[in-house]
């Protein structure tokens, strides 16, 4: 009898044992960014006692705190009118001890479709409430891929996106990742963008309103309260899995708070 393999994506080496910190671009400081950067806290700090390099961390946003963004993003009254990535990284590394980076400006290119400065990171998380703004990422991370001749060779994107009361989390290589032999397993080296795979429902969502809200029980209207810190925790779950266990049998989920339901994404 022929059993069919389990399809497994197995970590890049480089992540499991790297000579220096892996860098990460984090982009979005809102409600999910900002308890992603938390996360990221915990993992550094945890790789770095497992005797890994750990992770050296830049984060990107062009937003300002508002009394708005109180309560259900983590940001204190005192720092109302401060940069979002500003904020976080300064609490981060007065925090852990860490040196991230801030970065004040979109992670888009510019009007002459110039690549953003520190562009060049292994690991790209995108926390971004706009359509077109994945996409913009998309032709980033394609653009980068060919450029595969330094030690931040863009190797994974995880996208993080949510409405009201449901998210998804979507893990996709950035191009193939070299796969082991396996007589167990059926290995994947390659997993599709989000944009690629889901595009045409990226763009249909365009359509709602995400205009920025005025208040917290207006913006509770368009996200509720825990719909973020769950995607945050499940997501860095997963990209946790790589870096512990060198492989992984899903590459997201999509998430109903509402009803308290998770759809795994097998790897395929």
């Amino acid at each position: 009898m022929i059993t069919e393999k389990t399809k497994i994506h197995f970590t890049d080496n480089y992540l499991i044992n790297p000579t220096n910190p892996i860098t990460v671009n984090v982009i979005g400081a809102g409600g999910t960014g900002s308890k992603v950067l938390t996360a990221l806290m915990e993992m550094n700090h945890s790789l770095v006692e497992l005797g890994h390099a750990g992770l050296s961390v830049r984060l990107w946003d062009d937003d300002v705190i508002t009394t708005a963004n109180l309560g259900r993003q983590r940001f204190a009254e005192c720092e109302v009118g401060l940069f979002k990535s500003v904020a976080l990284i300064n609490r981060a590394n007065r925090f852990m001890g860490t040196y991230w980076k801030a970065e004040t400006v979109k992670f888009e290119k510019d009007s002459l479709g110039r690549l953003p400065q520190n562009a060049e990171a292994t690991i790209y998380i995108t926390c971004v409430d706009n359509v077109q703004a994945r996409f913009g990422v998309a032709e980033i991370l394609k653009e980068l891929c060919n450029r595969r001749n330094h030690r931040d060779t863009p190797k994974y994107w995880l996208d993080f996106g949510n409405s009201q009361h449901t998210g998804q989390v979507i893990l996709s290589t950035i191009g193939e990742i070299k796969q082991p032999n396996s007589e167990k397993y059926e290995t994947v080296a390659s997993l599709p963008f989000v944009t690629e795979e889901f595009g045409e429902l990226l763009l249909q969502s365009e359509a709602q309103d995400d205009t920025p809200s005025c208040s917290l029980a207006e913006a509770l209207e368009k996200q509720e309260l825990f719909i973020n810190s769950a995607l945050a925790q499940m997501g860095c779950s997963l990209l946790w899995s790589l870096f512990r266990h060198g492989m992984t049998e899903y590459r997201g989920f999509f998430l109903n708070l509402r009803n308290f339901q998770s759809q795994p994404l097998k790897v395929a």
